[in-house]
């Protein structure tokens, strides 16, 4: 087995979450760590120091963690809980979205716009596709999930505009590799944050 092919599937760790009790993998979910003078902080990286605790990437389920204050528990210690924890979150998770594509975009592993996007899945280079929250439906409809690929729609288009270094973008989509993997794993949990489920 390949060097490569060890490290691609080295994390398949599970972690109980606070709220639900189920355990599942890490990637589903968030880590949290207290900050030294006992203030509850997301680690988006996973790779702040500290004891982690773990609650699942769901609003539903975050807003019912602070309302229980589940993080005591988790802290095993009186721990604060910031006001915009919830927001803070989603602003962390939605900006290592654009950040992983836009470092897509500079190795050529990602387009935007709609004619380059719907030639990238005629061809079958696209694995996925990325279109914001905030565009036109008919706009959208008019591509496709590219078969045996995934589709995020959980951007607007002035952050998914950000990664291309516009003002705004409607569609995007990322070839194959390891960069898209890694957007999968933080579109998916940023979803979780803002898609009803």
């Amino acid at each position: 087995m390949s060097r490569g092919s060890v490290n691609k599937f080295k994390d398949q760790a599970e972690r109980k979450c606070l709220v639900s009790q189920i355990s599942s993998p890490k990637e589903g979910l968030i880590r949290f760590v207290t900050s030294p003078d006992g203030i509850v902080v997301p680690d988006i990286l996973e790779k702040l120091p500290g004891r982690g605790y773990y609650i699942t990437a769901d609003r539903k389920v975050l807003e019912e963690a602070v309302k229980l204050n589940v993080f005591n528990r988790g802290a095993k210690a009186q721990v604060s809980i910031p006001a915009d924890l919830i927001n803070e979150i989603d602003r962390q998770l939605a900006r290592r979205v654009v950040d992983l594509v836009s470092i897509a975009r500079k190795a050529g592993k990602a387009v935007t716009g709609f004619e380059k996007v719907k030639s990238w899945l005629a061809e079958g280079r696209a694995k996925i596709l990325l279109q914001a929250s905030d565009g036109s439906e008919r706009g959208k409809g008019k591509l496709w999930t590219p078969e045996g690929g995934r589709f995020f729609g959980c951007l607007t288009s002035q952050e998914l505009g950000l990664a291309f270094g516009r003002g705004h973008a409607i569609h995007s989509a990322l070839s194959s590799g390891g960069l898209s993997e890694r957007v999968v794993h933080e579109a998916a949990r940023l979803r979780g944050l803002r898609e009803a489920n």
